[in-house]
């Protein structure tokens, strides 16, 4: 077998799968992959964004690699004349502010970031891994039912300008699920991209753009700005979790330190002992997020080099009193009050990917929203990182210029006896936590096939309110209201509780799975 992808549509897993198919490895069809979801997903994801990715050869951990490629703070400074404004989105139960505008753009890295991983471990020049999202956005690109339900919500931002609104709502509506999305100025970029290089994004003519933008509109971004972008290529969080090997991406990862942190908690229990999505075994996940919950100011507040904070923050001398502390509270120990939490965009993607000589890739993207509006005549669009209210604590433009921005981002890797075993990553806010946390588990804890592992009903615990998911019964959400939860049981599953996308070597097989919330696909080459 050549390999295989799992990501949130089938015409991304297309474009991962044809460069597996010509010879390129896990590196190239992830590369392929995640500049065709900026067509396939523009409804999450753009071109002007930021992620993080994680590599894992196979040799394992002596090649595992952590791309941080997240968006960082400008250098201008802001006036009167920013432009930099709140925008209304109805979710139906309430409204939610967004800032969008040329003001709300974080420096972008996806670019420099993707470009990087497949020089270094590519084998396919750029020019061919640009071909699969050159062709859908000249040809256009079928919206899915799920992305199409997420444009709509969003459309006072994808119509907001001129610009954007004759892009995404060109009859006069925003695209419609089965309607083709063509944006043939994108296809002509990606194109001259493939030809040039990641200069032309940083230095060269489509810079030059995005400055000549910024500097008419009211924007932060500099010419400096993009030719000091650095990627950042850091060692993973290593964590020994149940006699597996568990990678998480280090900061600009806020939720590789957190999911660690929960992993932590939950091997003080013999989850396998408990019955699945039983009464004992929400309540141990409820009280684990809590738990890193609480524990998490202590993680923001830290200061120092981050190998010395991630050293404090999983030491057994702090985890330890958690510890403690969840097997009281299993034992009938009145809680804490859950913290209300910043988390981060949920218009994420992510992509896993496996090939046949063990490589491994996660890659994870974000663009915000979309910062509402398209620079000039090339077909792109840019983040709105800086207007992510849950990013900004101490209020919008306070960074100082170059500050690497925080991101709850976290693809994962799992080994078995150094051998790659799992690769998760999700979209969703603090949401993707709990998702990639009970995935891990429900492999290595319960023995699941991959993809009952991802579609198994998930619970989500914050500020005091736990989320639940149909599949878990009546019976069992009684129980937990009788035990003092304030539970909200979906009737379903819901995109709300991430998009969790993974591969897997399972029983000496390369498996896939792609996750229904999230409009979830595959593609197996053989």
């Amino acid at each position: 077998m050549k390999g295989v992808i799992a990501c949130g549509d089938p015409q991304t897993a297309a474009a991962g799968a044809a460069m597996l198919e010509i010879g390129g490895n896990a590196v190239d069809a992830a590369v392929a992959a995640t500049f065709a979801s900026f067509v396939a997903e523009a409804a999450l994801v753009n071109i002007g964004g930021g992620g993080i990715a994680m590599i894992v050869g196979g040799d394992g951990l002596e090649e595992a690699t952590v791309y941080d490629f997240f968006s960082t703070m400008p250098s201008g400074r802001m006036g009167e004349n920013a432009d930099f404004r709140e925008i209304l989105v109805d979710f139906g139960p309430e409204q939610q502010p967004f800032y969008i505008g040329r003001a709300s753009s974080a420096v972008p890295g996806v670019v420099a970031g993707l470009c990087a991983m497949a020089q270094t471990h590519g084998r396919l020049p750029l020019t061919k891994l640009l071909e699969p999202a050159s062709h859908l956005a000249r040809e256009g690109a079928i919206l899915s039912e799920a992305l199409a339900y997420v444009l709509d919500i969003l459309t006072p931002i994808f119509t907001d300008t001129p610009g954007l609104a004759a892009t995404f709502a060109p009859c006069g509506h925003v695209f419609r699920a089965g309607e083709r999305m063509a944006f043939p100025a994108l296809a002509e970029t990606l194109e001259r991209l493939g030809q040039e290089g990641p200069d032309l994004f940083y230095t060269g003519a489509l810079g030059q753009a995005i400055v000549e933008d910024q500097r008419a509109h009211g924007g932060l971004i500099t010419a400096d700005d993009l030719a000091s972008y650095q990627v950042r290529r850091v060692r993973p969080i290593r964590l020994d979790y149940r006699g597996y090997s568990v990678l998480l991406p280090p900061p600009a990862s806020t939720g590789g330190v957190l999911i660690a942190f929960a992993l932590k908690l939950l091997e003080t229990v013999d989850v396998a002992n408990l019955s699945y999505a039983s009464h004992q075994h929400v309540r141990l996940l409820a009280e684990v997020m809590r738990l890193t919950n609480l524990a998490r100011p202590s993680w923001e507040t830290s200061r120092g080099p981050d190998a010395t904070r991630i050293e404090d923050f999983l030491s057994a001398q702090h985890v330890s009193g958690y510890q403690t502390e969840l097997l009281e509270l299993l034992n009938g120990k009145p809680a804490s009050l859950d913290p209300v939490l910043r988390g981060g965009p949920s218009a994420t993607t992510h992509i896993s990917v496996v090939d046949g000589q063990g490589t491994i890739v996660g890659v994870t993207t974000s663009a915000g929203e979309n910062a509402g509006y398209v620079v000039g005549e090339t077909g792109v669009c840019l983040n709105n990182i800086l207007g992510e209210i849950d990013l900004h604590p101490q209020g919008f433009h306070r960074l100082p210029p170059g500050t690497r921005l925080t991101t709850m981002m976290s693809p994962v890797v799992v080994l078995c006896e150094g051998e790659s075993m799992l690769a998760v990553g999700s979209g969703g806010s603090n949401r993707l936590r709990s998702a990639i946390t009970q995935v891990i588990s429900n492999v290595v804890d319960f023995g699941m096939p991959l993809a009952d592992a991802i579609d198994a009903a998930r619970v989500h615990f914050e500020g005091d309110l736990l989320q639940v998911e149909g599949g878990v019964s009546e019976s069992v959400v009684r129980e937990l209201e009788e035990a003092g939860y304030q539970v909200n049981h979906w009737p379903g599953r819901n995109m709300f509780f991430g998009g969790a996308h993974a591969v897997a070597r399972q029983n000496g097989e390369l498996v896939a799975a792609g996750d229904r919330r999230r409009g979830g696909s595959v593609a197996v080459v053989r």
